[in-house]
């Protein structure tokens, strides 16, 4: 049985605190032994790994940078090119995961983005196994919130990750995405769970805290805790009140 490691995304769970650096008290203040965040560019890595230090908190992941779209079969060397300052951070801020997304889908055949998307993974996974990092592709749903991205289900994400054959490039299996896009959640990740690098945590309708919606987060918490996934969960919703209290109603549900 898996101890559940949460992690919160402070991007989305802000305590109401405009200051990025001090949201990271409210993480700490909640029992969570860790955190993380989106884009990389725009913030101060110093001041976020001080702070995590100081709390003794984990930095569990933030997203990759690179050139272009991941998707374009004539933009894969320019890509694969441009990821290596985004290993340098996570190295710096001692982060295990980096986040992966496609882009969006392109006039061209699906099977050609799809090849170049394997071509990409595969050109960054000895960076990846050299660091020691993983690397995690992210599925969105196209029916509410990111109409015209090309990877929406986990089916093929897997399909991917397979192709790729890397013990460092896995899958985000985001569990508000996937419920909008496909359901069958918990054979889908029980299934899987060797592929699964990092998962997202949010109900439906409306992206907030579990328990606000129709997923059953107790037995899907319970399902992945029956599992050898060692990863973090994070947890990247909108909580409908206050942030510690949606956060404590989290941590109730996964058993910990």
């Amino acid at each position: 049985m898996a101890d559940l490691k949460l992690s919160a995304c402070i991007e989305m769970i802000t305590f109401g605190e405009p200051d990025f650096v001090k949201r990271i008290d409210g993480v700490a203040d909640a029992g969570l032994p860790a955190f993380e965040f989106w884009g990389w560019g725009n913030k101060d890595l110093p001041a976020i790994r001080r702070r995590a230090d100081d709390l003794g908190l984990a930095i569990a992941t933030f997203g990759i940078s690179s050139t272009g779209a991941l998707v374009d079969p004539a933009n894969t060397q320019a890509w694969i090119g441009g990821v290596g300052e985004s290993f340098e951070k996570a190295k710096e801020m001692r982060a295990p995961t980096l986040i992966v997304t496609t882009g969006d889908e392109m006039p061209i055949p699906r099977e050609e983005q799809h090849n170049a998307i394997i071509a990409g993974l595969k050109g960054i996974a000895p960076i990846a196994e050299a660091n020691g990092i993983n690397v995690v592709l992210e599925p969105l749903n196209i029916l509410v919130d990111h109409a015209g991205y090309y990877l929406s289900t986990s089916a093929e994400g897997f399909d991917i990750v397979r192709a790729v054959g890397s013990p460092r490039v896995k899958l985000l299996f985001d569990i508000y995405h996937q419920q909008i896009t496909e359901g069958n959640l918990i054979q889908n990740i029980t299934r899987n769970i060797d592929l699964i690098g990092h998962f997202h945590v949010a109900d439906v309708p409306g992206r907030h805290e579990p328990g606000t919606g129709e997923i059953d987060y107790k037995n899907v918490f319970a399902a992945i805790a029956k599992t050898n996934y060692d990863g973090f969960i994070g947890l990247e919703y909108s909580p409908t009140g206050d942030a510690k209290e949606a956060l404590l109603t989290t941590r109730r549900l996964a058993g910990v």
